[in-house]
């Protein structure tokens, strides 16, 4: 019997137990993903980061969450108060709703029924997490418009065309799985992936998503719609008290999100790593769970990984990497998929399905030389051998130009 089968047959009472358990494992894996952050950052930084609350400062992320209620709730003047109360519950809520199509486990027994950790199988499981997080933007967007302020404005503007951007992206990085699998449901492509993981066999995928994901999430060197060098604080400036804590909240559980949905597209989801299959049925099956999260853990860290590396990018090189890289790339990369796809259902030879990729994989090396080759001419082409001008506008000042022709 497929999840499908079984899940149908759930009664009402086991999806609401379900769906306690998955909320409850959301709002943990929060609490230690916060604390996580800040001591693995701690120590890339040489710091010791939270140690005195608790043992290992573990309480730390849940004396700021009582902090965040007892302070203060402000709403300013010049704000749109019914759009501002709600653009915090928008966010809040559907990274919630994205696990509903996430198959934590395979068959488990639970208070005696035959069941799978998942609430639903959707036969376009993967549509509706992007959907959801597609609507979970309109709460950044919403929060910075109705704020009556202009950092939170400009917030929301860049938020906007940041999804715009890295959600098309990351909506054409999953072509090519659905391709391979022949389904979007979340289930039927971990089905798929028991031989061979898609971040091997659709590399190029898994890159551009995990490039894409970053972007999708506001988190370093994407967070531009709250960059608070430039934005005070951006979209969420104007908030306090638990209204913002519902972003922080949303924050981290969209990063628990987006990782589980590249667990379950290419990483083989719930399964065990090579070669330790027979612990899937270790605790009847409950072991899987283990596996799940130590992938989606691992995808976690990767986040906290680069916000402690990369400085935040410049706004103009963030859209061109997004419209002149990724995208493109994408585009590229299904042609080529389909391509062998046909190829295989045909029958053709191996050894010119490997000729094709090998040609492929030249013709791409070769325009990216040429690309970088030409970039380089047209930026330095008929200047002094001693000036660089950068790639960014800059603006005009007089004094300091003729000071330095002064000095030269």
């Amino acid at each position: 019997m497929n999840a499908a089968a079984l899940i149908g047959n759930d009664p009402g009472w086991l999806i609401a137990v379900k769906g306690l358990i998955v909320f409850v494992l959301c709002v943990v894996l929060t609490l230690m993903s916060v604390w996580g952050e800040r001591r693995i950052v701690a120590r890339m930084q040489m710091r010791l980061g939270p140690n005195r609350v608790g043992p290992f400062g573990l309480l730390q992320s849940l004396a700021d969450g009582v902090k965040l209620a007892l302070k203060e709730d402000l709403i300013p003047k010049a704000a749109d108060r019914i759009v501002f109360v709600i653009a915090p519950v928008i966010s809040a809520t559907t990274c919630f709703m994205a696990f509903a199509v996430m198959p934590l486990t395979g068959k488990v027994t639970l208070f005696g029924h035959k069941t799978v950790m998942q609430l639903t199988d959707l036969p376009v499981g993967v549509l509706y997490v992007l959907a959801i997080a597609s609507v979970g933007v309109y709460g950044i967007v919403l929060a910075g418009w109705s704020s009556g302020s202009t950092y939170p404005l400009l917030g929301g503007l860049r938020s906007s065309a940041q999804v715009i951007s890295y959600e098309v992206a990351m909506g054409l990085s999953l072509v090519a799985v659905f391709i391979y699998s022949g389904s979007m449901s979340t289930s039927d492509i971990v089905a798929a992936q028991h031989k061979w993981w898609y971040a091997v066999v659709l590399f190029p995928s898994f890159v551009i998503y995990a490039i894409s994901m970053v972007g999708e999430t506001n988190r370093a060197p994407f967070d531009l719609a709250e960059a608070e060098g430039e934005l005070v604080g951006g979209f969420h400036t104007e908030y306090s008290s638990l209204k913002f804590a519902l972003f922080f909240l949303a924050e981290y559980v969209n990063i628990v999100a987006v990782s589980s949905l590249a667990t379950t597209l290419f990483l083989g989801g719930y399964h065990a790593l090579p070669g330790l299959g027979f612990t899937e049925n270790w605790l009847g099956g409950w072991f899987c769970m283990v596996w799940f999260f130590a992938k989606v853990i691992g995808f976690f860290y990767l986040f906290v990984w680069l916000r402690g590396t990369l400085p935040r990018m410049r706004y103009d090189q963030f859209m061109k990497f997004g419209w002149k890289v990724l995208i493109p790339t994408s585009l590229l990369w299904i042609l080529v998929v389909a391509t062998l796809r046909v190829m295989s259902a045909r029958g053709e030879p191996r050894a010119l399905i490997a000729a094709f990729t090998f040609g492929i994989v030249m013709l791409i090396m070769a325009g990216l030389s040429l690309y970088e080759r030409a970039s380089r001419t047209a930026q330095f082409d008929g200047l002094p051998d001693s000036s660089v001008e950068p790639s960014f506008p800059v603006p005009h000042v007089s004094g300091i130009n003729r000071v330095e022709s002064n000095n030269g």
